[in-house]
């Protein structure tokens, strides 16, 4: 367990949450990942992209997710692109970024 960022959430905690809050706690990684990026704090930057990776893989592990493993992997993958990439895939911003999470975030504020 100790090559986890986030150690409890490694340790199970992860699968007690809902897809949609496991997805709005990914999205609070990757808007600290563009924040930092923004702000020009490379190793912060990519220290919270590393963390939301992290908790990408551990969703695309919750056997709860199988029907959903389409969409989480291909966003992984996009924000990749994105982030460490050329950003051809999608050519998305930090906004739709953030736009896109904050969906899952808002609903799992509301109990969905």
């Amino acid at each position: 367990m100790s090559d986890f960022f986030h150690q409890e959430l490694a340790s199970g905690r992860w699968q007690t949450l809902s897809l949609i809050g496991q997805m709005g706690n990914i999205g609070s990684e990757v808007g600290r990942a563009i924040k930092w990026k923004d702000a020009g704090k490379t190793e912060r930057a990519d220290a919270a992209a590393y963390r939301a990776l992290e908790l990408f893989d551990l969703t695309l592990a919750d056997p709860k997710n199988r029907t959903r493993l389409r969409e989480v992997a291909r966003a992984r993958e996009l924000f990749v692109d994105f982030f460490f990439g050329d950003n051809a895939a999608a050519h998305s911003t930090g906004d739709s970024w953030q736009k896109y999470f904050l969906s899952f975030a808002t609903a799992a504020r509301h109990g969905a």
